[in-house]
């Protein structure tokens, strides 16, 4: 088990998560507890609960885990998989309201140096604008 946070990156599309997770890997290393998910179960642009669950588990660390979105259905759908975790792991995952790719490195950055969930979401959070 890790003894840092989990970063999952979320977006509408699968190719965006992707590139993100490549882009933080590249950064940040492989350390950190890196996952991704993107598009609807059919391929298409959107977002699946079934595959928000499944990055988060990917991606699940003790510490907790940030969920890095891009759009508002990303949000709701990735607050309906938390709703439907363990209530021991359901504290223990945040959505950050950040700007997906800067937030991702930046979250990454922190979960990398051995930050707290709480730290983790503040430093994406920063970037997000007033």
């Amino acid at each position: 088990m890790t003894d840092r946070v989990g970063i999952v990156i979320l977006s509408h599309s699968p190719d965006v998560a992707r590139g993100t997770a490549d882009m933080v890997r590249q950064m940040v290393g492989c350390d950190v507890p890196l996952s991704f998910c993107g598009g609807n179960p059919d391929g298409g642009l959107g977002t699946s609960v079934e595959k928000i669950l499944k990055a988060i588990d990917e991606a699940w660390s003790d510490k907790g885990v940030a969920i890095l979105v891009d759009l508002g259905g990303a949000e709701t759908n990735s607050e309906m998989a938390i709703e439907m975790l363990d209530p021991d792991r359901q504290a223990r995952v945040v959505v950050c309201n950040a700007p997906i790719v800067e937030g991702a490195v930046m979250a990454a950055t922190e979960a990398w140096g051995g930050a707290s969930l709480e730290d983790v979401r503040r430093t994406a959070e920063e970037l997000s604008p007033p």
